[in-house]
């Protein structure tokens, strides 16, 4: 576990408040800030509103997106606009969201043209799946080899099962600092996986290593039950 920072928060809440206060001060820096989806990061951006309204600094971007319309209770957009856009007082000046609607293929070429030009994330957030998954890049699946692609369509092998569009590894490897949010004991054993075992395609997470600078993750007592 020598290449990332574990930090074990008490409960669920306690870790959305250490990434917020970490969103927080990203906003304040500036540069470009990749969101995920999920209940805990959806704490962690209501409380990062909170710290710092004024997000006018950064442009956002999303690791993956269901094939859903921006409005569906699904989309991973919709659930940020709802916990953090719609309550900041400054909005990004970039907001880049995926085109779940447009389709997994189709959502993906314009996603692709849209990241061209961006050299590097300046910080990824990203959860884990029970199963080790990252984004929507599932264990043992051909989206996992991917190197030419930024953004690619893939499969759901989870709930909600509807198509996705994500990232590609290189590109969330890409990134000045990785910063993972987990929390809930179902997901320990895939956290033991990502943190101390191999890499391996079985774990997506354990792929994940940001290249430009530090890997920090952030665990609730639950989560981290199996290091």
């Amino acid at each position: 576990m020598a290449d990332v920072e574990i930090t074990v928060a008490n409960d669920a809440v306690e870790a959305a408040h250490v990434v917020a206060r970490r969103l927080a001060e990203q906003a304040r820096e500036g540069g470009h800030v990749a969101l995920t989806g999920g209940s805990s990061p959806r704490v962690a951006y209501e409380l990062a509103a909170e710290l710092e309204p004024a997000w006018n600094r950064v442009e956002v971007w999303w690791g993956d997106e269901r094939c859903v319309p921006p409005d569906d209770s699904r989309s991973n957009y919709g659930m940020a606009k709802a916990a953090l856009l719609d309550r900041l007082s400054a909005l990004p000046s970039g907001i880049h969201r995926m085109q779940g609607e447009l389709g997994a293929q189709a959502g993906a070429d314009a996603y692709e043209r849209e990241i061209a030009g961006l050299e590097a994330f300046d910080l990824m957030l990203l959860g884990i799946g029970p199963d080790g998954h990252i984004a929507s890049l599932y264990p043992n699946q051909p989206t996992l080899d991917e190197t030419e692609r930024r953004a690619v369509g893939a499969e759901a092998h989870l709930e909600p099962y509807v198509d996705r569009i994500t990232l590609t590894l290189p590109v969330l490897r890409r990134s000045r600092e990785v910063l993972f949010i987990v929390t809930g004991e179902d997901k320990a054993d895939a956290v033991r996986r990502a943190f101390a075992g191999e890499p391996s395609h079985d774990t997506p997470a354990s792929l994940v290593r940001a290249e430009l600078g530090p890997t920090h993750v952030v665990l609730d007592r639950g989560a981290a039950k199996s290091l």
